[in-house]
């Protein structure tokens, strides 16, 4: 690692900026991975930071004590997910920073033959007393002057949201689906399981709808051979049915995985199995960036989810109403991870974090009766699928003007006025909401 002390003067104030190289914390090559235990050193997580963020180590040092301003080109990534707890809570430990200006998510390509473009923010930085004016530049460019940048490149509080392994609040558990490691022996497109079930009429009992975010948004049909339940006699007399047995149990075996290998044991189940007794919700882990609202919605529990998807087990009409507001979309757009655009829904990140609002009994009815009104209004458009409902271009007006009702009664449990609905707005009351809950919770297991 350069001194970077031997290329800029120390006597001098100056301006450091640049285009640091990309590479995630999946790709990086050996020596890159070198560089950043050089830089960064043993700090928790550096395993998961981008290559970028060893430049910002090395800015951070180079402005103390000097009058230097910093601005680094860098992914996305660095200001959502977990990278900005990793990130920026160290780096404000170990320096006084504070960020000076911001460009949120812009899409970046160049002229370059076979060179994808990417998705860039622009972050500039300098010591806590050197800028007293901020600004952040949204997407569609416009300049918003702002009290404080934090890690998210929101007018709020520097808070620094890291992975949780439960909900932040009195809220029911989520998990993920069902996980089957089966190499597709176990599932069936709609002609698929025609074709398997002509050759072996016993077989359709054990036939389950399976349900991943595609299947989910597009309203797609795609099925399972659960055979997790079914007796060794019943399976005697299945030949078919032990044959995809047979493939998933060599399919395990030759895993490189020891842990693949070990549930070559019992081929019939799968590595994760969730399968709740009663309805759930349903979240897509991606979806689309374009839409006003993530379609989500109540599944049958003889549907199995896949492991695209995340599921709510426990969940009432009031959580769906909370989850489908633009109140927790905009909290999703604030902090989760992002497939190029498209939102990544993430358990310990998005929604164990999620700072939900103390309501009455008679708020909690009001938001759910509301939510009932989305799900009904949806029956009524049986043809169409997810997409084409929350397509902006196409949504229904009655979906459109449910949404609308629910979102007005969520912003009043959080203490919002129709005037405060603005997404960076309901960010920074969620934000502070968030710091609050968890300095209590820091308190309350003090004593």
């Amino acid at each position: 690692a350069i001194d970077w002390t031997q290329v800029v003067p120390a006597d001098k104030p100056c301006y450091v900026f640049g285009n640091p190289p990309f590479s995630g914390a999946r790709v990086m090559t050996p020596a890159q991975k070198t560089d950043m235990r050089q830089v960064v050193g043993k700090t928790a997580g550096v395993g998961n930071l981008d290559y970028v963020t060893a430049w910002y180590w090395k800015a951070a040092a180079l402005l103390q004590g000097n009058a230097r301003r910093v601005a680094f080109v860098s992914t996305n990534s660095l200001a959502q997910g977990e990278q900005p707890a990793l990130l920026w809570e160290p780096l404000y430990n170990a320096y006084p920073l504070k960020m000076d200006f911001a460009y949120r998510t812009f899409k970046w390509s160049n002229a370059a033959r076979g060179r994808a473009a990417v998705h860039c923010v622009i972050i500039g930085f300098s010591n806590k007393t050197e800028v007293s004016k901020k600004t952040i530049y949204n997407s569609a460019g416009q300049a918003i002057q702002a009290k404080n940048i934090n890690p998210y490149l929101t007018d709020a509080p520097d808070v620094f949201i890291k992975s949780r392994s439960r909900p932040l609040c009195a809220a029911p558990q989520m998990s993920i689906g069902n996980q089957p490691i089966d190499g597709g022996n176990y599932l069936f497109s709609e002609d698929e399981k025609a074709v398997f079930i002509a050759k072996e009429p016993r077989a359709a009992p054990w036939f389950r709808p399976w349900i991943g975010s595609v299947e989910f948004i597009q309203g797609q049909r795609r099925y399972c051979l659960w055979l997790g339940d079914c007796s060794a006699e019943e399976l005697s007399r299945l030949p078919e049915a032990r044959k995809r047995v047979e493939a998933v149990r060599r399919y395990r075996l030759a895993s490189r995985r020891e842990g693949t290998r070990k549930i070559a044991t019992t081929p019939r189940r799968f590595q994760v199995e969730n399968m709740p007794s009663g309805p759930y919700i349903l979240i897509p882990r991606v979806s689309s960036e374009n839409r006003r609202y993530i379609p989500m919605g109540f599944v049958n529990p003889e549907i199995l989810a896949s492991d695209s998807v995340h599921i709510i087990p426990e969940a009432t009409v009031y959580h769906f109403g909370v989850l489908a507001s633009s109140v927790h979309l905009a909290w999703i757009d604030a902090v989760c991870g992002r497939l190029e655009m498209s939102y990544r829904y993430s358990k310990d990140i998005v929604y164990n974090n999620f700072p939900w609002p103390e309501t009455s009994e008679k708020q909690q009815g009001a938001i759910a009766a509301a939510a009932e009104k989305i799900l009904v209004a949806r029956e009524k458009f049986p043809e169409s699928s997810l997409a084409d409902l929350y397509d902006p271009l196409s949504m229904p007006e009655e979906l459109r003007k449910s949404h609308k009702t629910l979102d007005q009664l969520v912003l009043k449990a959080y203490g919002l006025t129709r005037e405060d609905s603005p997404p960076d707005r309901i960010v920074a009351r969620l934000m502070r909401l968030y710091q609050q809950l968890t300095r209590e919770n820091r308190l309350f297991l003090l004593h």
